[in-house]
C-alpha cells in the first residue's frame, strides 16, 4: 500500500496552521463587518499587505526590513516556548526572561559601552538564570513553572525599568539612544541593510536567528541530549529509571529556554530600531506572541520561523488601517484569535487522523470481501 502524505506529521501540522490562519482571518473581517462594514473588506487587506501597500519598490524593500527586524525577536521568543515545551514545560516566563535581555542589552551598551557581543551575551546569561531560578523551582520545590514564570515576569519588568532609568535620556521617559550613544554597541548590518533600500536596521540579527532555529531543530532531533530532553518531557519518572538525570534536564531546558528569549530582545534593541520605555506597566507582549508563532509553526523550529513573520507581517499591517475607521490595534485581534484558534491545532490533527483511521479501514474491508472470491476462483482453476 502507498504511504499516506496526510499521514505525516508535518503535512498534518501545516494543513491545521493554515486552516488557523483562514479562519483567523475571517473571523477578524466579520468582527470588521459588525464595527463599519463600510471599510470591512480594504481593511483586512491593508493587515495582509502590510509594507506591500506602498507603491514605490524602494519603500516597500525598506518596510519589508522593518518586519524582519522584529521578526527576528518575536522568533527567538517562539524557539523558547518551542524548547521548553518538547520537554514537557510550559516557558510563559519567556516575557521577563526578554525583559531581562533588554535591561542588560540596553545597560551594557548605554552605561558601559561594550561591543555587541558582550552585550549580547550578557543578556543571554541574564535571562539564562531567570530559566534557571523556575527551572530549579520546579525541580526541587515542585512549583510549578507557570506560576513562578508568571511572578517572574512582573518582578523583572519593574526591575528592568528601575536599572534603564540610569540612562534614560533626560526629558522623556524613553532609554538613549543606541545608534547615537553607543555606535559600538550596534549589531553589524555586513551589507545587508543595502538590500532593503539602506534600512539601517536590518543586521545580521536576522539570519543569526535562522542559524539559530536550525541549530535548536538539530540538538532536539540528532542528538543525544535531545533524545534526553524529550524523553524527560514524556515522562520524567521512566527517564529516571533509564539513568537520565531529570531535574538536571528540567533545569537545563528552562535555562536555555531563557537564555533564547533574552538574546531576542538584544538582537531587537542592539540595532537601534526601539527605546525602551522606562515607565512601562505591562509586559512586552514579544514573549506571548511566541507563544502563538511556535504553535501556529507546529511546534517545528523550521515553522516557527514561517509563522514568527507571519505574525509580525500581520501585526505591523494594522498600523496601515485606516484610522478614522478603526483602531491600529485591529491586528491583534486577529492574531488573538489565530492564538485561540491554535490550541485547536491537535485537535485538527486527531480528527484528521481518525479521518484517515476510517477510510483504511473501509478500504481493508473492501480488500477483505474480494479475496474469498478470488480465492474460490483459483481453487476452481
Amino acid at each position: 500500500m502507498k504511504k499516506n502524505i496526510l499521514k505525516n506529521d508535518g503535512v498534518q501540522s501545516l494543513i491545521a496552521s493554515l486552516v488557523c490562519v483562514v479562519l483567523g482571518m475571517l473571523i477578524g473581517y466579520i468582527v470588521l463587518l459588525f464595527i463599519n462594514p463600510t471599510g470591512a473588506g480594504e481593511a483586512i487587506t491593508t493587515v495582509i499587505k502590510n509594507f506591500l501597500t506602498y507603491s514605490k519598490g524602494a519603500s516597500k524593500l525598506k518596510y519589508l526590513g522593518n518586519t524582519l527586524v522584529k521578526t527576528a525577536p518575536l522568533l527567538m521568543c517562539s524557539l523558547a516556548i518551542l524548547f521548553a515545551y518538547k520537554v514537557g514545560l510550559f516557558n510563559i516566563g519567556a516575557a521577563g526572561q526578554y525583559c531581562a535581555g533588554v535591561a542588560l542589552s540596553l545597560y551594557a551598551a548605554l552605561a558601559w559601552h561594550w561591543n555587541w557581543v558582550l552585550c549580547m551575551l550578557l543578556a543571554v546569561l541574564g535571562g539564562a538564570v531567570l530559566g534557571g531560578i523556575v527551572g530549579l523551582l520546579k525541580s526541587y520545590c515542585n512549583v510549578n513553572e507557570v506560576i513562578s514564570g508568571i511572578m517572574l515576569n512582573w518582578i523583572t519588568l519593574y526591575l528592568t525599568n528601575m536599572l534603564l532609568t540610569r540612562v534614560k535620556e533626560g526629558t522623556s521617559p524613553y532609554t538613549l539612544g543606541v545608534d547615537k550613544y553607543a555606535a559600538s554597541s550596534l549589531i553589524p548590518s555586513l551589507g545587508l541593510g543595502s538590500l532593503f533600500s539602506n534600512n539601517k536596521y536590518v543586521t545580521i540579527a536576522i539570519p543569526l536567528a535562522i542559524v539559530i532555529a536550525i541549530v535548536v531543530m538539530v540538538v532536539l532531533n540528532k542528538t543525544r541530549f535531545g533524545y534526553e530532553l524529550k524523553a524527560t518531557g514524556n515522562n520524567k519518572n521512566a527517564a529516571k529509571y533509564c539513568g537520565m538525570a531529570e531535574k538536571r534536564n528540567i533545569i537545563l531546558t528552562l535555562i536555555i529556554s531563557g537564555g533564547l528569549a533574552a538574546m531576542g530582545a538584544a538582537m531587537l534593541y542592539l540595532t537601534g530600531y526601539e527605546q525602551w520605555n522606562c515607565s512601562t506597566s505591562s509586559v512586552p507582549g514579544m514573549g506571548f506572541n511566541g507563544i502563538a508563532a511556535a504553535f501556529l509553526g507546529g511546534l517545528h523550529p523550521i515553522g516557527t520561523i514561517l509563522a514568527s513573520f507571519f505574525i509580525q507581517h500581520i501585526t505591523a499591517g494594522g498600523a496601515y488601517v485606516d484610522k478614522t475607521m478603526y483602531c491600529a490595534q485591529i491586528s491583534d485581534l486577529i492574531s488573538a484569535i489565530i492564538i485561540y484558534l491554535c490550541g485547536f491545532v491537535l485537535f485538527m490533527k486527531y480528527a484528521m487522523n481518525r479521518g484517515i483511521a476510517r477510510r483504511e479501514e473501509k478500504a481493508a474491508a473492501r480488500v477483505k470481501e474480494k479475496e474469498p472470491a478470488d480465492n474460490g476462483k483459483g481453487g476452481d482453476q
